[in-house]
C-alpha cells in the first residue's frame, strides 16, 4: 500500500475509534483494510482505540485478524500455528481510571452557560428603567384630599351653587352646620358637615338626596351613602346616581346599610337649600 493509502487508512481508523464512521467511510475503510500489507498500522491503532476511546471490548475486524495472523506466521515460522489456536477473536485493553478531558470541558461549558443565564435574568428583572437625558424622573403625585378637590371645584366652576346645612326633623340630631356646593356643568359637588353624630355602618348609614327639576320632590336623586366616624368637620364628595339639574334642596337621611332606592323620609338629619347669594 502506498503512503497516501496508509495515511487515509490511519485517518479512518482514528475517526472510527474516536467518534464513529459514516456508511461511506465504513465502506472505504473495509476496502483499504483488504489491501493493507503493513500490519503495524492496524495493530497500533487498534490498541490506541481500545486504550483511549472505548470502555467496551470490541471485536477485531476479521480481515485485520487474518492479516495479523498471516504476518505472525511469516515472522515466527511454523511454531506460530500452535500458538494461534490460543488466540481469542477479541481482545480488551483496560484503560487506567481517568476522567476524560472532554468531560471536564463539558461541565465547564455548562457552568458558564448557567452563569450567563443567571446574569441575563438578573439584569432583565432588576435593571433600572432608562431615563431620557435631560428629562427628570416623573414623581408620583399624591392623591388629592377631598378638601383640595372641593377648593378646585369652587375656583373652576362659574355656575357653582352653595347651600347651608341646618338641623332636620330629628330631635336627637342638632347643631348640624356646614354647606354643600354643586356645579351643574361639571355634575360634581361636595358636602362640608360638622355636628353629625358618628354612626355604626353595620346598623345604619347616612344618605344624601338631591331635589331638582328633572325628578321632582317625590323622587329625589340618590347622592350616595356615607359614614361619620367621629365628631368634627368632614368633607364628602357627592355621588349622584343620575344627572341633576338646578337643585332646589339637599337632604340627609338615616337609612339601612347600603342605603335605599326611595326614602320614606322618616329620619331626616339635615336639610340645605341653595343660598340666593352664595359666598365662596
Amino acid at each position: 500500500m502506498n503512503d497516501n493509502k496508509n495515511e487515509i487508512l490511519t485517518d479512518l481508523l482514528f475517526a472510527k475509534a474516536a467518534y464513529g464512521l459514516t456508511p461511506e467511510e465504513t465502506q472505504q475503510l473495509a476496502e483499504l483494510e483488504a489491501d493493507v500489507n503493513d500490519t503495524s498500522i492496524e495493530m497500533t491503532l487498534a490498541a490506541f482505540s481500545a486504550a483511549h476511546f472505548s470502555d467496551k471490548p470490541e471485536a477485531m475486524p476479521e480481515a485485520l485478524r487474518s492479516k495479523i495472523l498471516a504476518g505472525a506466521d511469516q515472522f515466527f515460522g511454523a511454531e506460530a500455528d500452535d500458538r494461534t489456536t490460543d488466540l481469542q477473536p477479541t481482545f480488551t485493553l483496560e484503560p487506567p481510571a481517568r476522567t476524560p478531558l472532554t468531560s471536564w470541558l463539558g461541565w465547564a461549558v455548562a457552568a458558564l452557560a448557567v452563569a450567563a443565564l443567571t446574569t441575563n435574568l438578573y439584569l432583565t428583572q432588576f435593571r433600572p428603567e432608562p431615563q431620557v437625558a435631560g428629562n427628570p424622573p416623573i414623581e408620583q403625585t399624591k392623591p388629592k384630599t377631598p378638601t383640595e378637590m372641593r377648593n378646585e371645584l369652587m375656583s373652576s366652576a362659574p355656575d357653582l351653587e352653595k347651600a347651608t346645612w341646618s338641623a332636620g326633623k330629628m330631635p336627637d340630631v342638632s347643631g348640624v352646620s356646614g354647606d354643600v356646593i354643586w356645579s351643574d356643568k361639571q355634575q360634581a359637588g361636595y358636602m362640608r358637615l360638622k355636628g353629625l353624630p358618628a354612626n355604626d355602618p353595620k346598623k345604619e348609614q347616612y344618605q344624601l338626596w338631591i331635589y331638582e327639576e328633572n325628578q321632582g320632590e317625590k323622587t329625589p336623586i340618590d347622592g350616595g351613602v356615607f359614614d361619620v366616624a367621629e365628631n368634627g368637620e368632614i368633607i364628602i364628595p357627592i355621588d349622584a346616581k343620575l344627572q341633576a339639574k338646578n337643585p332646589k334642596m339637599f337632604a340627609i337621611t338615616i337609612e339601612k346599610p347600603g342605603g335605599v332606592v326611595v326614602s320614606k323620609g322618616e329620619k331626616v338629619a339635615a336639610i340645605a337649600k341653595p343660598d340666593l347669594n352664595p359666598e365662596t
